[in-house]
């Protein structure tokens, strides 16, 4: 099951990149490279999500860091 969505997810980012790739004009390199960059840490992240949906999210990660100073501002 998991491996389905898995090739799902790359399935749609070939999609993505044969779609959007040729609509960089060949000088923007920096523009190239960002967008390699970006669709690549969204497919891993994507994956990553797929595989192990219990993974605790952005808010959960700032709550635990940013509760100990909250407590100790409210004393």
């Amino acid at each position: 099951m998991k491996i389905g969505l898995i090739l799902g997810t790359l399935v749609l980012v070939a999609l993505i990149f044969l779609y959007e790739w040729p609509r960089i004009n060949r000088t923007q390199k920096k523009e190239k490279v960002v967008f390699v960059v970006l669709l690549s840490l969204g497919t891993i992240l994507a994956m990553v999500l797929i595989w192990n949906p219990d993974l605790p999210g952005p808010t959960q990660i700032v709550d635990y860091i940013y509760k100990p100073l909250g407590r100790m501002m409210e004393k």
